[in-house]
């Protein structure tokens, strides 16, 4: 009985890991397939280089996701998408600030993402120590 509940772990990390890497390399490509989305959420204070933000954000992505499958990887790829997540955090910050500029997404989507983040970050964190 051990043995299968040890075996159901070891696929549930397994399975986590896959879906943190397909999420993560999903939405790096995403930065490049719907570039204006992710500039307008740049914050201000940024905008001037949000083109780059945009790039070098979904570049990290794309490399997080993948380093996530790696084994040699896995334990920087989460310490790496744990930044990411930090990093990108203030864009959700402004997009809950400012609802009116970000018409089509409902407001409650809005706030609802800020609690997220810190699940996210701990997502990645545990899915990548194992």
């Amino acid at each position: 009985m051990q043995a299968e509940a040890g075996e159901q772990t070891v696929e549930g990390g397994r399975r986590s890991r896959g879906l943190l890497a397909l999420f993560f390399i999903g939405s790096g490509v995403n930065h490049f397939v719907q570039p204006r989305f992710y500039e307008a959420i740049v914050p201000p204070s940024l905008q001037e280089r949000a083109k780059l933000v945009v790039d070098v954000s979904g570049v990290a992505e794309v490399i997080g996701g993948v380093a996530v499958i790696l084994p040699w990887t896995r334990r920087l790829s989460g310490l790496g998408l744990v930044a990411v997540l930090a990093a990108v955090f203030p864009a959700n910050l402004y997009m809950a600030r400012e609802p009116k500029r970000f018409r089509r997404i409902p407001r409650w989507a809005l706030y609802a993402r800020l609690p997220l983040q810190p699940l996210m970050m701990l997502w990645a964190w545990r899915a990548t120590r194992r």
